[in-house]
């Protein structure tokens, strides 16, 4: 090793950008802001949303529809699926705390069972919302029904 082959480290240094100091930089004249507009001069900021003028697209973009902000969201379970679940995860009753240990559930999440299917299985529930159908067949095949806020 000698003095005159001794280098840096690959990645070590960098060349620095020198904007603004002339035109035989490369970087002179406009310094790489490019020609007139509020993006080259000095105290530019950007708006969200800005176009330059042009129509933004939160305005071009038609609005449709209606959202309603009291829609409740329920995570529903038919009669069908319950069946299987009970016997898949060994659960002692159908209840909100039981689905969400299992992972079936978040734990904000609103439960509502739904009619479809059969169940002949005798399951306490412990949910959000049944259905009058629901309810019926659950009672009728043993179970019962209770509703928690």
């Amino acid at each position: 090793m000698k003095l005159h082959t001794l280098r840096p480290a690959k990645g070590a240094t960098k060349k620095e950008k020198r904007i603004g100091r002339g035109e035989a930089s490369g970087h002179g004249g406009t310094s790489t802001q490019g020609n007139k507009g509020a993006q080259s001069r000095t105290g530019y900021k950007s708006r969200r949303g800005h176009e330059g003028g042009q129509m933004p697209i939160q305005r071009r973009i038609p609005k449709v529809g209606f959202k309603n902000f009291s829609r409740v969201e329920y995570k529903v379970f038919n009669l069908g699926q319950v069946e299987s679940l009970v016997e898949k995860y060994n659960l002692p009753d159908f209840g909100m705390e039981t689905l969400y240990i299992n992972g079936l559930i978040s734990r904000t999440d609103k439960v509502k069972i739904l009619g479809n299917g059969a169940i002949t299985t005798k399951v306490t529930f412990k949910v959000t919302a049944a259905s009058e159908k629901a309810k019926s067949i659950i009672e009728a095949a043993g179970g019962s029904v209770e509703i928690i806020k």
